[in-house]
C-alpha cells in the first residue's frame, strides 16, 4: 500500500489478520484509494461491519469511527448511525454470509427505503472465518463444509437483489479489477441514496482447498473464465449465464 495512505490507517493493528491469497487486503486498499481521490473528510465518515472476514477490513485498522456490530445487523446499526447524523458519510463493510443470510432482511428494506447509505459486500461465497460453511452466494454445485457433496441450490445474486428493491447504484467487481472498483466506489460514495457494490473476493483457505482451487492462481483462473460483462448480456442465452459472474454497473434492463 502507498505510503501517503498509511494516515488512514491505524498500523498498530497489522499485519492484517487475512490470509495468504485472500482479496480482502486488496479491498482495504481499493476503498481508501477512492477516498482518497474524492478528498473525503476521513472523521466526517462511519464504518460499520457485522462478523466475518470482510468485517475486519473497517476494523480495527481504519483510523476513524468503526462500528464492529453483531452478525447480520451492520446494516441496521448503520441505518441508526445515519438517521441520527444525516451529515456523516456512513459505510457498510461485510461478507456475503453477514449482509446476505442473518442480514438479508436488513439489505433488502435500506434499498427498499433508499437510506444514504454505501455498502460494500466483501463477497468470497463462503463463511470463511468461521469454518467454510454454506453461504447465499455459495455457487451450486460447490463444496463445502456444510455441503460436502456440492451444493444444490442457486446462487443468490445480490446486485440483482438490491437493485429490485430500488438501490440507486449497483455494481460488482472483483478485487482483481482495482480501477474500475475505484471508480465504482467512488461513485457509490458520491450517490444520494442506498448504494452497493459486490466484490468479488477470493478464499484459497476454505473455498479454495474444498473444490481444487489451492492458490491464489488457481482461484484468479477460476473467476476470471467465468467473467461476463453487464454490457455483453444480450450476447448470452439466459442458460449460458447460469454459472457466470457479472460485473460491471447494473443498470434498468428489460
Amino acid at each position: 500500500m502507498s505510503e501517503h495512505l498509511y494516515k488512514y490507517l491505524r498500523t498498530e493493528t497489522f499485519p492484517t489478520p487475512f490470509c495468504a491469497g485472500c482479496g480482502h487486503g486488496i479491498l482495504m486498499g481499493v476503498i481508501l484509494r477512492a477516498i482518497d481521490e474524492l478528498k473525503l473528510d476521513f472523521k466526517k465518515m462511519v464504518f460499520v461491519s457485522g462478523i466475518g472476514c470482510g468485517a475486519w477490513i473497517p476494523s480495527p485498522h481504519f483510523k476513524t469511527d468503526t462500528l464492529h456490530t453483531l452478525h447480520g445487523r451492520p446494516v441496521a446499526y448503520a441505518t441508526g448511525v445515519k438517521k441520527a447524523n444525516p451529515e456523516l458519510k456512513v459505510v457498510v463493510i461485510s461478507g456475503d454470509g453477514d449482509l446476505a443470510a442473518i442480514g438479508g432482511n436488513h439489505l433488502i428494506h435500506a434499498a427498499r427505503r433508499n437510506v444514504g447509505l454505501t455498502v460494500i459486500c466483501a463477497n468470497n461465497s463462503i463463511y470463511g472465518m468461521t469454518g467454510g460453511q454454506l453461504s447465499p452466494t455459495t455457487p451450486k454445485n460447490t463444496k463445502t463444509m456444510t455441503t460436502v457433496m456440492g451444493n444444490p441450490e442457486e446462487a443468490f445474486d445480490l446486485c440483482k437483489l438490491v437493485k429490485a428493491c430500488g438501490a440507486k447504484y449497483v455494481a460488482r467487481y472483483t478485487v482483481f479489477h482495482t480501477k474500475p472498483l475505484i471508480k465504482a466506489i467512488k461513485t457509490a460514495l458520491n450517490t444520494d441514496g442506498f448504494s452497493f457494490i459486490d466484490v468479488v473476493s477470493p478464499c484459497p483457505t476454505q473455498y479454495g482447498r474444498r473444490n481444487q482451487l489451492p492458490t491464489l492462481y488457481d482461484m484468479y483462473a477460476f473467476i476470471k473464465n467465468r467473467l461476463v460483462h453487464f454490457d455483453a448480456l444480450k450476447k448470452y442465452k439466459k442458460e449460458e449465464l447460469a454459472e457466470k459472474i457479472i460485473i460491471g454497473e447494473y443498470r434498468d434492463e428489460d
